[in-house]
């Protein structure tokens, strides 16, 4: 992933992030979360289909989440399999813990 996100606000609703991706291409995805673990944030996306959608896959990208002085975002790949795999298991708790609200 490149450091060129753009972060957009179609509405007021949905945060719409626009990621350029290793190969070239674009991806529009929703911001689905930012939470953090220790002193670390991270943020999940929800890649969009071309007609703005959310993808039938369930397909999901987390990444670590900063903020500069001035408040303006950035985001990094996540590097070990260590720190992905925590991230991913506090992401399935947090995804739990909303689904027990909505029942």
């Amino acid at each position: 992933m490149d450091n060129q996100d753009n972060f957009t606000l179609p509405d007021e609703e949905d945060i719409l992030v626009t990621l350029e991706l290793d190969d070239g291409t674009q991806a529009e995805c929703e911001i689905i979360t930012i939470f953090d673990i220790g002193d670390q944030d991270y943020i999940a996306l929800m890649p969009l289909d071309e007609n703005g959608e959310e993808n039938e896959e369930g397909e999901i990208y987390i990444f670590r989440y900063f903020e500069d002085e001035d408040g303006n975002p950035s985001m990094e790949n996540i590097q070990s399999d260590e720190e992905l795999e925590a991230v991913e298991e506090r992401f399935d708790e947090l995804l739990d813990e909303a689904e027990f609200e909505e029942a």
